[in-house]
């Protein structure tokens, strides 16, 4: 029976605790908070899962006398195994999916998801026994990796949000648009991002994109709106060119990618927005 604790009381351990509760060859501690002397929190367990904010690992981690067959893991996306100095057996374990609650979170734990992990293989026989998959992210990689999953949760939930402001604009309701994120969503994960692209800005079709500039640039906060939107249609018209069969040598492409990536840069500051002709189809082809 391999016996696990988690230091932290917030949404993400609570989570952990609640799923691992009843899975076979595991047995989970009582979860400590703040009322709980972090010194004696790797006594009796075989795995102690440090579970509080980024920036409060490496000082708890400090803080817990070490045993040397206990194995101490973060649940951190961003960091690495260095801030668990002091400790024999290190690893982290970070699952990929939103954890809002107890009850939500456990649910997901258990339901197949991938989870990020580097260090002792104890982690990995925690993902196994809760049903999922893993994926190795080493410590140099550990950046680029949360910088994505940040990108596929956070930015993906601030990209909805602009999209329920803009449709409230012309008096819709968010939830008219859940088939179309649910449908787009999945031909993506299934088809992949490439293949999944549709739109004006995969088409080249530049006066209906200015149209949606000139509707934004009627909106509370149009400077914030307009930056947002000028970005991804970059990011769309890159992804594009990245596929399009007409572009016949790679100095086209690189030509192409480069015009993308001035526009991005112009995007980016809300001040100036992008010259349109920026984003004109490379040398008049359109993908």
């Amino acid at each position: 029976m391999t016996t696990v604790r988690v230091l932290g009381a917030g949404r993400a351990g609570c989570s952990l605790a609640a799923a691992l509760d009843g899975v076979a060859g595991f047995r989970c501690a009582e979860v400590w908070g703040r009322d709980r002397p972090a010194a004696e929190a790797a006594v009796g367990v075989d795995l102690l899962v440090i579970a509080t904010p980024d920036d409060t690992v490496a000082r708890l981690a400090a803080a817990v006398r070490p045993r040397p067959a206990t194995v101490v893991a973060h649940l951190s996306g961003s960091l690495g195994l260095d801030v668990l100095a002091g400790h024999a057996r290190r690893a982290s374990l970070h699952p990929l999916v939103p954890l809002p609650n107890r009850a939500v979170g456990a649910e997901r734990l258990r339901s197949g998801i991938t989870f990020a992990v580097a260090g002792d293989p104890l982690v990995r026989r925690v993902a196994a026994a809760l049903g999922g998959s893993v994926v190795e992210v080493e410590d140099a990689d550990r950046a680029a990796y949360h910088a994505a999953a940040v990108i596929a949760a956070n930015h993906l939930v601030a990209l909805l949000g602009q999209v329920e402001r803009v449709a409230a604009t012309a008096g819709l309701p968010f939830d008219a648009f859940a088939g179309l994120v649910r449908a787009a969503t999945e031909d993506a994960l299934t088809l992949g991002p490439r293949a999944a692209l549709t739109g004006p800005a995969a088409r080249g079709d530049w006066l209906t994109l200015e149209g949606h500039r000139a509707a934004l640039a009627g909106m509370p906060g149009h400077r914030t709106e307009l930056a947002g939107y000028d970005a991804l249609v970059a990011l769309a018209r890159r992804l594009s060119l990245d596929t399009a069969a007409d572009l016949d040598t790679a100095a086209d492409l690189d030509a192409a990618r480069a015009e993308v990536a001035d526009a991005l840069a112009a995007a980016l500051d809300p001040a100036s927005p992008p010259d349109p002709a920026l984003l004109a189809p490379a040398g008049g082809q359109v993908a």
